[in-house]
């Protein structure tokens, strides 16, 4: 064996950040290091599950290959030269995703099982905690999809269901106010036939816009334009009838500014929240974090069960139209930043201090 010999002076094992990530096994530090140990001469992974290290033994390095330099090989239980678990988790699901997708009907758990050499309990078990969602779950959500697709380029109901894989319109048309916020027929008329009634005010953070339709709020928006706020509700609405509200429509506008300006936890609004399945489950999570408290976009994806699904847990606060009273304004990253908000980072951290001031002592960040 090369004789070992450190690149650089390493710090101390216990005074270097990336050993509280070592010490716990972290799998999303896989991939960020590797340490060393100079008592076996082997590199692994943050991960492996190897017995711990005496922190005099341990050495950091960036990469593998800086380990190889320095005269260590790589350790055979975790091989971090190789693909991470994550990474080979991931390719597994892709080709789950493949094959779900050129797939006729609906396969079986036990032909995908069979299909990446797994059990029926592992595939299952493996595919939600990547995807957030079953294997049958996501097949529908794709084919809702593609359906939607077909539907935007005008093509009948009937003839966009079948392209879009569909057996029978059955299934679809059970689910499709769920799938589609709204029926295939009316879907494909872009909101022809409803009323969407809209106000907009002067608050605290510059001009808020309320709209609704029957079922209830559909929209709340913050801005410095109110004419820009129009126009974008105009566009996602774009063959509803879309007009300002009347008289009665002040009483539920008087309310929900109310809560923009004090939010507390319950609302006590009806919502019309359109968005897919797991969009759903992200925002019902977000309404249950109380105003004056944080939580990250990772608690976010393991409260609703599924842990890997952090970007697109981000993705589901990104494409929230009903500001604060769906707070994705609580959402912040790991380190405590604020990241993006879709309507300005400043309104968020706006939202956050003067919640933090109503809840003496509670922190507007987490780890």
């Amino acid at each position: 064996m090369h004789a070992i010999t450190a690149m650089t002076a390493p710090r101390t094992a216990p005074t270097d950040p990336r050993w509280q990530s070592l010490r716990a096994r972290d799998p999303k530090a896989d991939g960020t290091f590797v340490y060393a140990v100079r008592s076996t001469g082997v590199y692994c992974r943050p991960s492996c599950a190897a017995r711990p290290a005496r922190p005099e033994n341990v050495t950091f390095f960036d990469t593998p290959a800086e380990a190889v330099r320095a005269g260590y090989r790589a350790c055979l239980r975790c091989a971090p030269d190789g693909p991470s678990k994550a990474e080979r988790d991931a390719s597994v699901v892709a080709s789950l995703c493949a094959f779900l997708d050129a797939s006729e009907g609906a396969p079986t758990l036990d032909a995908l099982a069979a299909h990446v050499g797994l059990s029926p309990f592992h595939t299952q078990r493996l595919f939600k905690r990547v995807m957030g969602v079953t294997p049958r779950a996501w097949r529908a959500a794709q084919l809702a999809a593609k359906a939607r697709e077909a539907l935007d380029r005008g093509a009948p109901v009937t003839e966009a269901l079948y392209e879009a894989g569909y057996g029978s319109s059955g299934r679809f048309y059970e689910t499709s106010t769920a799938r589609l916020g709204m029926t295939p027929t009316r879907y494909r008329a872009r909101g022809e036939g409803e009323t969407v009634r809209f106000a907009t005010r002067p608050c605290s953070l510059g001009v808020a816009l309320v709209a609704a339709t029957e079922k209830g709020v559909c929209a709340i928006a913050l801005g410095e334009d109110g004419e820009a706020l129009v126009a974008d509700l105009r566009a996602r609405f774009a063959k509803a009838t879309v007009r300002a509200g009347d008289g009665d429509f002040e009483a539920l506008v008087d309310a929900v500014l109310a809560h923009v300006e004090a939010p507390r936890a319950d609302h006590g609004l009806a919502l019309d929240l359109r968005g897919t399945a797991f969009q759903q489950r992200v925002w019902e999570a977000l309404q249950r974090v109380p105003p004056g408290e944080t939580t990250t976009y990772t608690e976010v994806a393991a409260r609703i069960g599924a842990p890997e699904a952090v970007r697109a847990v981000a993705g589901a606060c990104a494409a929230n139209t009903l500001a604060v009273v769906v707070p994705c304004h609580r959402v912040v990253r790991r380190d405590g930043d604020l990241s993006g908000y879709r309507w300005g980072v400043e309104r968020k951290r706006a939202l956050l201090d003067r919640e933090a001031r109503t809840r003496p002592g509670e922190r507007v960040g987490k780890s």
